[in-house]
């Protein structure tokens, strides 16, 4: 009877608690869709003006992680922080579409004479299968790691294509609604594990997720998918 009374508590107990964690998963998981939504407000902004993010890299690149409003915060000591998403095309080779966005991190530190703080949108082009598969697997070093270089602006790069390709990531940044190129040397990227989890309601890596077609993208990052496949439906050497 006694043993009866505490498995009645306990089931209670559990019935009671259930609908708070659903709603706190919930909220995450929401959290994160967000990111996602506003990483598609930014592509889509880079899309539509021609002078941002030349559309010939957007072809050779074979993800592409965008950081909405990344804070950089600076008194003395100044450092880079965000959330984001990375979306990479499919296949062994990266060359198939585009596929299920995984979560990632920003971070990172300079040493300078600097004060206030500014909201800033980063985008990074990863150019060749070291460079994605690095950061699918573990935080990398900007500049160690994996080399990083100011990403060119304009129309197309068709003059200095070969000496940016050498680059395996190109960055760029934009505080005051232009697109420009920005060295992130010693910043680190990194799988966001818990916001992927957050996500999609499971721990699931980002190698996972992006080279073993383990989940299925979420609604809200159809559009981003949508606005990559239209933009450059495959990769060109």
């Amino acid at each position: 009877m006694i043993l009866l009374k505490r498995l009645a508590v306990v089931t209670i107990g559990i019935i009671a608690f259930a609908p708070v964690t659903f709603a706190r998963d919930r909220d995450r998981a929401k959290k994160e869709e967000e990111r996602i939504a506003n990483s598609n407000t930014v592509m889509t902004e880079i899309l539509n003006v021609p002078d941002n993010v030349p559309r010939d890299l957007l072809d050779k690149a074979r993800c592409v992680v965008v950081m909405p409003s990344a804070v950089k915060a600076a008194f003395i000591v100044g450092g880079d922080y965000g959330r984001g998403t990375m979306v990479c095309r499919t296949g062994k080779d990266f060359s198939g579409p585009w596929g299920a966005p995984a979560m990632y991190a920003l971070e990172g530190a300079s040493i300078g004479f600097q004060a206030g703080g500014e909201a800033t949108d980063f985008v990074f082009l990863i150019m060749n299968d070291r460079g994605a598969n690095s950061l699918l697997h573990s935080k990398v070093k900007l500049g160690a790691d994996a080399s990083v270089a100011a990403g060119p602006v304009g129309r197309t790069t068709s003059a200095d294509t070969d000496a940016y390709l050498r680059s395996e990531i190109l960055s760029y940044s934009r505080a005051r609604g232009v697109f420009v190129g920005v060295s992130l040397e010693g910043s680190t990227l990194r799988p966001d594990d818990k916001a992927n989890r957050d996500l999609y309601g499971r721990s699931v890596t980002a190698a996972q997720i992006i080279r073993e077609s383990e989940v299925h993208a979420p609604s809200v990052a159809s559009s981003l998918i949508a606005q990559l496949e239209s933009a450059s439906p495959r990769l060109r050497s």
